[in-house]
């Protein structure tokens, strides 16, 4: 961790780690240092560093009527101090099957990669990129706290109300700064000095879509079946008490990971039914 610092350290088998190694990491998850006592010298290394880690299930299989934690078996407090968690399962899809194994085969008997199907990016242009975004270090204005502050409020209420899903992760401040890590990372790609309002909602998004990898596919269906009923509930919730801003509506749907094609369809379904009626200059939103 203290020769990445700076850069990125990839770590596999996450889950067979020793406890003491896990202490360190907190450490240096926290507070982006290591401290060492050894021989009589007492120090503290830089480590700051982003960590991208792969961890295998107990057991050799991810139990989807058990939560992350259980099936992972590695702590909460460990697991809540990363940004994103993604589930990557391994289905039986014959169609996957084939093509992966095509891809083994080809490699074992050809020792080299099958011919790809895009021109790749030249390695020398990934790297001055790169380099460039590092150089960057984008602020966030004043004018996107509430915004910010709106979403985590948001992420809290939405937490609070599938509290009996054992699939979901706990929410805490943690997010928050994961968000405006997220925002921040998201401007540095664009080469820009200032956050976007469209850096955050790219960020709510991400985390949106990283819960929802924790869910099975039945129960990620079920939460998702109809997107437009989920958009109406959640403007119905913002009615104060008939009447919601256009533009609050939109900021609070995108930031809960809904696309604007949906947004303008759940608007036009409900219109037509006469639940609720949009001024022209597209305003206001008044329920019926």
């Amino acid at each position: 961790l203290v020769l990445a610092d700076q850069g990125v350290c990839c770590i596999d088998e996450f889950d067979k780690m020793l406890d003491s190694d896990r202490t360190a990491i907190h450490e240096v998850m926290e507070q982006q240092t290591i401290s060492i006592a050894k021989a009589g010298i007492i120090t503290t290394l830089n480590a700051r560093v982003s960590i991208l880690a792969a961890a295998n299930p107990a057991y050799g299989r991810y139990n989807i009527k058990k939560s992350a934690e259980a099936n992972i078996q590695l702590p909460a407090a460990l697991l809540s101090r990363f940004d994103l968690l993604w589930l990557i399962r391994d289905k039986c899809d014959s169609e996957n099957d084939l093509r992966l194994a095509q891809h083994v085969t080809y490699v074992h008997q050809n020792s080299k990669q099958p011919p790809s199907q895009f021109t790749p990016l030249d390695t020398k242009l990934m790297t001055r990129y790169i380099a460039a975004c590092k150089q960057k270090l984008p602020v966030v204005p004043e004018t996107l706290t509430e915004y910010i502050v709106g979403c985590y409020v948001e992420m809290r209420r939405d937490a609070r109300n599938n509290k009996g899903s054992m699939h979901t992760t706990f929410t805490s401040a943690r997010n928050l700064l994961a968000l405006l890590r997220l925002s921040t990372a998201l401007a540095r790609l664009r080469l820009a000095d200032t956050v976007e309002k469209e850096d955050v909602d790219e960020g709510m998004r991400l985390l949106e879509m990283s819960k929802n990898s924790l869910y099975d596919e039945e129960e990620f269906n079920t939460r998702n079946a109809r997107p437009i009923d989920a958009i109406y509930s959640i403007i119905r919730e913002m009615s104060d008490p008939d009447t919601v801003r256009f533009d609050d509506a939109r900021q609070r749907i995108l930031a809960r990971g809904f696309t604007p094609n949906q947004f303008e369809e759940c608007l036009h379904e409900y219109e037509r039914l006469n639940i609720w009626q949009i001024n022209q200059s597209r305003t206001r939103i008044t329920f019926v």
